[in-house]
């Protein structure tokens, strides 16, 4: 269980700093109108996208790592605090000064993780039938099929919109991660391989898009609750996810917290924007 801890706090400073390069890259990149994969193509042109999608990447497989020891909430909930650690850098690298309301924030995320943390009990062996994994990849689908209308959606509206697909496909590919088959040559026929490529691919690329679309806060805040809510309701309904015994209230009151204290922190992602380039 302390190597999960440990990774999943790791993976979450990993996408706090990310976060700040991918946006600055985002914002200074020609805006693209709907669900265009060139923006993709623009975006790896930029060393703070490059630089920052590698730290998301090394995220990610800690994540993967964490995921596989520890219940999805736990996990999940863990890298939501990646928006506290993106204000505590911002003010000391960035000059973006604090607020009492950041501090409370901040103050927030860190009970909850303590209250989500102390909680956490090691993740049960579950057996993942084929017709989970096969929902899981159908679920990816869905919501690539929901990002095309989305993406033709602009301003608050576009970056909430497209904001809350990437957090469902992150959120994919954690409950992906979790049910990928311990026999290394069945991963690569497995439908919850495909979905895990699929959300990825789908998160990144609507992400980007959301931050594009309007604020950081706009674009931020549906993906934390994205990428938190959903995969802790699967991993406690599906796959055997549970609390210490007797500690529900602590780990329901924990994970409330952390979700809560994050989003009330995506301000602090706002950066100045740059002038776009082709």
């Amino acid at each position: 269980m302390t190597l999960g801890l440990t990774t999943a706090v790791v993976a979450a400073i990993c996408y706090g700093v990310g976060s700040i390069l991918q946006a600055a890259a985002a914002r200074g990149t020609a805006q693209v109108e709907g669900l265009d994969p060139r923006l993709l193509v623009r975006l790896l042109r930029s060393w703070k996208y490059l630089l920052g999608v590698g730290l998301d990447g090394l995220g990610f497989l800690l994540g993967l790592v964490a995921v596989r020891s520890l219940p999805l909430f736990v996990v999940q909930s863990i890298v939501a605090s990646f928006l506290a650690i993106t204000a505590i850098l911002g003010a000391i690298f960035l000059k973006m000064p604090l607020s009492r309301r950041d501090k409370v924030g901040i103050a927030v995320v860190v009970i909850g993780l303590v209250l989500v943390g102390s909680s956490a009990a090691e993740d049960a062996e579950v057996a993942v039938s084929a017709a989970e994994t096969w929902g899981v990849l159908i679920a990816t689908v869905v919501l690539v099929v929901l990002a095309i209308p989305a993406g033709r959606l602009n301003g608050a509206a576009g970056a909430t919109a497209m904001g809350a697909v990437a957090g469902l496909a992150f959120g994919a590919t954690a409950v992906a991660a979790r049910m990928l088959p311990d026999d290394l040559a069945a991963i690569p026929a497995s439908p919850a391989t495909w979905a895990l490529v699929l959300g990825g691919v789908t998160a990144l690329l609507t992400y980007s898009v959301a931050l594009q679309r309007g604020t950081v806060t706009q674009a931020t805040a549906p993906v934390v609750v994205g990428e938190t809510i959903a995969p802790a309701i699967v991993g406690l309904t599906l796959l055997g996810d549970a609390p210490r015994p007797g500690w529900g209230i602590v780990a329901a009151i924990g994970f409330v917290m952390a979700v809560a204290g994050a989003v009330s922190l995506a301000r602090h992602g706002e950066i100045e924007e740059e002038a776009p380039t082709t």
